[in-house]
């Protein structure tokens, strides 16, 4: 099984069509591109004429959002053909997925959905991460979701649930260091805490991105991640106390609604790229 992340250990971000004219003008000195699976399963066209343009010169990362890893039906085969085509097409430096489900009897939620965290429900998600990596060739990393509710029966910390899976799978883990700050303030819990526990040495990629705030029907906080804004400061906070546990590891700008024109998303990568920086030198210097 060939081994992800083969990411550099530096800033990237995710890639949109409206920006390729300004990355082939300026060839940005961002490390790595990442896109969705799904906007890349037909046969040709624009999309792809894209990505070669860009894989040219650029690492990738593919992150998938409709595999649905933790259904309780059998995962869709020709989705995971379809997926497997694509990694063949163009070798993408990293794979991964979310902790999350979006299927049921063939219909397709557009949401990821949150699983209760138990013994069955590993099981279950453990079978299905090998069944993917063993499809794929590949190891695949694993996306930490941000969540609204919290189910009575689960018996399992995040944390815990996810290292268990990356031990006994061999996957990854993907660090979203955004949906870590939307859970916990949506949970009413500490975000340092609840970061602290992550299983920081499976860690093979970061994601940053920005969130909505707003207020549920009792007026406590509630966040939405919404994709459609700069990182806000705390979630910087927490990402520069990440990279102490992890160190430099590559690190992806998410932006996906009300995308901004491409200085503003540059803008973002090159401050995820100080804190990366910043951490290579602590290191030197060890």
């Amino acid at each position: 099984m060939q081994t992800s992340s083969q990411l550099p250990a530096r800033a990237g971000v995710g890639f949109k069509p409206a920006h390729l004219g300004a990355i082939v003008a300026e060839a940005p000195s961002v490390a790595f591109f990442e896109i969705h699976a799904e906007n890349y399963m037909g046969a040709g066209g624009p999309p792809h004429e894209h990505l070669a343009r860009l894989r040219r010169d650029y690492a990738l990362s593919i992150h998938g959002v409709g595999l649905s890893i933790g259904s309780a039906e059998p995962l869709d085969q020709r989705h995971i053909a379809r997926l497997r085509a694509l990694c063949d097409r163009y070798e993408p430096q990293s794979f991964s997925e979310h902790l999350a489900w979006s299927t049921h009897g063939g219909v397709f939620f557009d949401d990821l959905l949150p699983l209760p965290y138990t013994r069955d429900t590993l099981a279950r998600v453990i079978d299905n991460v090998d069944e993917v990596q063993n499809a794929l060739g590949r190891q695949m990393l694993l996306e930490n979701p941000a969540t609204y509710l919290l189910f009575e029966e689960s018996a399992i910390q995040e944390p815990e649930f996810l290292a268990e899976i990356a031990r006994r799978t061999g996957c990854g883990l993907l660090l979203d260091v955004n949906n870590v700050y939307v859970s916990a303030t949506n949970h009413g819990l500490d975000a340092s805490a609840f970061l602290s526990p992550f299983a920081f040495e499976h860690v093979r990629e970061i994601h940053l991105a920005g969130h909505f705030a707003t207020s549920d029907a009792s007026g406590a906080p509630l966040l939405i991640d919404a994709h459609d804004s700069p990182v806000a400061e705390p979630v910087w906070t927490l990402f520069s106390q990440a990279i102490a546990r992890t160190g430099p590891v590559a690190t992806l700008i998410e932006w996906d609604n009300d995308v901004p024109d491409w200085p503003i998303l540059s803008r973002e990568a090159q401050m995820a790229q100080v804190v990366l920086d910043e951490a290579a030198a602590r290191a030197a210097a060890a």
